[in-house]
């Protein structure tokens, strides 16, 4: 079995995985002041829930754009479960062909969503990652990866909306019952969960019309399962995008006789 770690600046997912089977996939905090025994004492609380033997783990690997956490995390892998993970990041061997300005730049959680996607979905693509920020990743049909887009995800939205008006409240995620709010409360929920709905149509429509051909669009995230069934673009939802690409930068960069992972 592989743990797949994926940092991201709000929450961290975790991933056990036996063949094309995950096993557990749980969502924690992101807690940048978190030492290694608490991370360590996370992932053996997630262990023990899902009932999965640690002994059973013969590798690793972890993406994440949050530096700090990185070291910690690794630490912790290597205190709890006794093996180094691979992370995600300068000297790993991906396959992707990436066409922006410094390929350096390019986030390891999107490096890891264009891997999965080129693997299981058809091209050209569209990826949408919603997580702290919405990214927008854009796969042309010969497997580039040429650009995307980053915006503001829909929570860091709505906390600046509330911190800058004076009678504006939290409201839970869900649906209103009508897309014209008729109090408060649902004309909030309708403008946030239909306006990145609609933003994401919007983008969708000019990427299409950019690359001059209609895309796969892929969505993974947070928020991805409420706001991706509003939009009128043709969505896939795939809560394990990200431990599926991963899985398979373990396997590429795993000697054979370790590489018991097959997506």
């Amino acid at each position: 079995m592989v743990l797949a770690i994926d940092i991201g600046n709000t929450n961290i997912v975790l991933g056990c995985c036996r063949g094309e089977t995950v096993l557990f996939r749980e969502r924690v905090s992101t807690v940048h002041t978190s030492t290694v025994l608490e991370y360590a004492a996370i992932l053996r609380t997630a262990f023990e829930m899902n009932r999965i033997d640690p002994a059973d783990i013969h590798g690793a690997i972890i993406s994440s754009v949050v530096p700090p956490v990185t070291s910690t995390m690794k630490a912790a892998v290597q205190k709890y479960l006794h093996v180094a993970p691979l992370v995600v990041g300068p000297g790993i061997k991906t396959g992707l062909r990436i066409q922006i300005d410094n390929p350096a730049h390019l986030g390891s959680d999107l490096v890891v969503d264009a891997v999965a996607g080129i693997h299981n979905y058809p091209l050209p693509q569209i990826i949408i990652d919603m997580g702290t920020a919405t990214t927008v990743s854009v796969i042309d049909r010969g497997g580039n990866y040429r650009g995307g887009m980053i915006l503001p995800g829909a929570v860091v939205s709505s906390d600046s909306l509330i911190s800058r008006t004076a009678q504006l409240q939290k409201v839970a995620f869900e649906v209103p019952k009508s897309l014209i709010g008729t109090n408060t409360i649902d004309c909030m929920k309708s403008g946030i969960l239909y306006g990145n709905a609609g933003a994401l149509d919007g983008l969708i429509d000019r990427i299409n019309a950019e690359l001059g051909e209609p895309c796969t669009v892929v969505a993974t995230g947070g928020l991805a399962g409420v706001i991706t069934p509003l939009c009128r673009n043709k969505i896939l939802l795939d809560d394990d995008l990200l431990l599926k690409g991963l899985l398979l930068l373990y396997n590429k960069n795993t000697p054979t006789d370790l590489s018991l992972i097959h997506i």
